[in-house]
């Protein structure tokens, strides 16, 4: 899943990239994960884009919510 229409064939080749080097590299041993950096940060850059156009911050997305007091909890059953 992607955010943004725009942005999914930059995440599919982000992603098939990321899996040849999986199973081409990273099993192997070999875990320099550079050759798909580009690839990630021009999905990356998008993602961004969109987030903004959005009206998404960053900031909220990447606060840490689980186990404090802004935790969103599931309400309780009705009896």
């Amino acid at each position: 899943m992607s955010i943004g229409d725009a942005c999914k064939p930059l995440k599919d080749e982000y992603d098939a990239c990321f899996n040849t080097w999986f199973s081409e590299q990273f099993l192997k041993g070999r875990t320099n994960d550079s050759m798909c950096e580009p690839l990630f940060r021009v999905y990356q850059d998008c993602v961004k884009k969109v987030m903004k156009e959005q009206n998404i911050e960053i900031q909220e997305v990447e606060k840490d919510l689980l186990g404090t007091n802004s935790e969103r909890k599931v309400p309780p059953k009705k009896s």
